[in-house]
């Protein structure tokens, strides 16, 4: 798989003061890592270094940071076509907002504490369809100079919405870069500009509160530019025609987080969301539990997007963006070989008249946990769970009532990348025979809830009803035309799990084969029943299964994790 520019745009730094901090950082925050996780083997917190998202991209994928002393001015003076692809760049918008590149005036103590309160409260420089524009100037100048075909756009919180304000707006009007007016012409659509688009803890959905009146104030005052984040407001530079300020019409069905196919496809964007409020800031104590600490879990994504759950702060020392979790789960993004989807199949189908049953009859409610892992990495790569706020809602599952943070569309998705490949005197000497393995943990259990409180006679805490856990490998065919897939429940296996490879070697004799998957269109399809005990619970039912779905993105990608 080619290796594309990289464009990093960071989140909201708040007030002018906010700014000035920020600009002294040469790579606005994405050069930080951490030293910390939570919890080791005795308790206490462990020593563990991640180096950062950057600094990782130059080891692991071999991409080049010319800075030069000024990036953007590089850029201008190389000569077009002769810079590399393979390059990262930074995409300062938020300089021209600060004062410290500017000769202060001089000023009386009075006029200080002012503008020092002024600075505190506002960022006149700062305006999100005016950086918008800027971003795609930027993209238009590391193409010209890369001869790169796209870009590949990584975005921290409100950098996501600059990027969707391009997208969505900036993309869609006429370039007037040229004084002359004879001279603008049409954009280039946001499809045509952008390989791959990554988000960290963006609110795709705007930022709510659960105090109403905050609500209000955020939409009417907008301290420091912050009512951009406000839902309604969203509308103005996400669409063609309108102005900020202007607001959907009632009944228009207008939803922010949407991005229409026809402006870029959702399968190419991937939406990294936060479920730890407790390592942010107070900003956690008005947003709600259910959130990074700032932006609410259902507001962290497009619809339709790629997603993982990841129980990470919205920034800081415990942040997404320096977390080995976001970076694992964007190299696998940009550079994996297969997506790996898992659905649920053959459930059985929920009453519609459901709300008007007595409440005897109606059924229980039912939940389940999901953590998804793959081999060789020190992280979980995705992890819903009722103690982060964020179970799947398996009601909801039946119902099939679209994508939402409690019923994703599919179970869960992933990527892949091929393991190493070995000498070409020796194909076989490839580690796990080429085959990469990842597994689904899941633990579904009722929650007794009638007329809206919960009952605990029956109740045993934390006990689910079923649990276990899906172990896939997944790896090309004996002839090299196809994939095939050895599966294996975790209860099923007899010992140690890594000291089977495949899988199937832990189960008995006559269930060793390996499955080969289906062509599907241009993808390829399995199937794994669930176990005997899990299909015994009503909430899946005799004919329970996962459907895997896989897509190769590349045959030609080069081995290596």
């Amino acid at each position: 798989m080619d290796r594309l520019p990289i464009i990093y745009v960071r989140g909201y730094a708040g007030a002018t003061s906010g700014i000035d901090t920020q600009v002294d950082d040469p790579f606005y925050g994405f050069n930080n890592g951490a030293t910390h996780v939570r919890v080791g083997g005795d308790g206490d917190p462990m020593f563990y270094q991640f180096e950062g998202p950057m600094l990782r991209l130059m080891i692991d994928e071999q991409y080049q940071l010319l800075v030069h002393g000024d990036q953007h001015a590089f850029l201008e003076d190389a000569p077009s076509g002769s810079l590399p692809a393979a390059t990262l760049w930074v995409y300062r918008f938020y300089d021209q907002a600060a004062t410290t590149f500017v000769p202060q005036p001089h000023q009386g103590v009075l006029q200080r504490l002012y503008t020092g309160l002024h600075h505190r409260v506002s960022a006149p420089g700062f305006d999100i369809e005016t950086a918008a524009a800027g971003l795609y100037d930027l993209i238009d100048l590391v193409l010209r100079k890369t001869s790169a075909d796209k870009v590949i756009l990584i975005a921290h919180s409100m950098g996501g919405l600059v990027v969707r304000c391009m997208m969505q707006k900036i993309c869609l009007l006429p370039d007037t870069r040229d004084p002359d007016p004879g001279k603008h012409h049409d954009r280039r659509p946001a499809k045509d500009l952008i390989s791959k688009f990554f988000t960290y803890g963006t609110p795709h959905g705007g930022i709510s509160f659960d105090v109403g009146a905050l609500n209000w104030a955020e939409q009417a005052f907008g301290p420091a530019g912050s009512d951009i984040f406000s839902p309604p407001k969203m509308y103005g530079y996400l669409t063609k025609g309108a102005t900020f300020g202007d607001v959907p019409d009632p009944g228009s069905g207008w939803d922010p987080q949407v991005i229409p196919e026809t402006i870029f496809p959702a399968e190419d964007v991937f939406c990294l969301i936060g479920t730890d409020p407790q390592d942010y800031g107070l900003s956690r104590v008005v947003v709600g539990p259910k959130s990074d600490g700032l932006v609410r879990i259902e507001h962290a994504y497009v619809r339709g997007a790629n997603r993982a759950y990841v129980h990470k702060s919205h920034s800081g020392s415990y942040g997404e963006v320096n977390s080995e979790e976001g970076y694992q789960n964007l190299r696998r993004f940009l550079f994996g070989r297969w997506k790996v989807e898992l659905a649920f199949d053959g459930l059985p189908a929920y009453p519609a008249n459901m709300d008007q049953l007595p409440e005897t009859d109606r059924w229980a409610i039912w939940q389940a946990d999901m953590r998804l892992a793959v081999r060789g990495l020190p992280v979980v790569m995705s992890e819903q769970q009722a103690a982060h706020w964020c179970p799947i809602q398996l009601n909801d599952e039946l119902q099939r009532l679209g994508d939402t943070p409690d019923h994703p569309v599919p179970l869960v998705r992933t990527f892949l990348r091929q393991p190493p490949a070995g000498t070409d005197d020796d194909p076989d000497s490839r580690a796990h025979g080429g085959r990469a393995r990842y597994s689904l943990a899941l633990r579904v259990y009722e929650v007794d809830e009638r007329g809206g409180s919960f009952r605990f006679a029956e109740h045993l805490e934390q006990v689910p009803d079923w649990s276990d856990a899906l172990i896939v490998d997944v790896g090309p065919n004996d002839t090299g035309t196809g994939l095939q897939a050895w599966l294996a429940w975790n209860s099923q296996v007899s010992g140690q799990i890594n000291a089977f490879d495949p899988i199937t070697n832990g189960l008995p004799e006559e269930q060793r084969h390996p499955v080969e998957l289906t062509r599907v269109n241009s993808n390829w399809q399995c199937h794994a029943d669930f176990p005997e005990t899990a299909r015994a619970l009503p909430i899946l039912g005799p004919a329970a299964r996962l459907t895997i779905t896989i897509t190769d993105r590349d045959a030609a990608l080069p081995a290596g994790d």
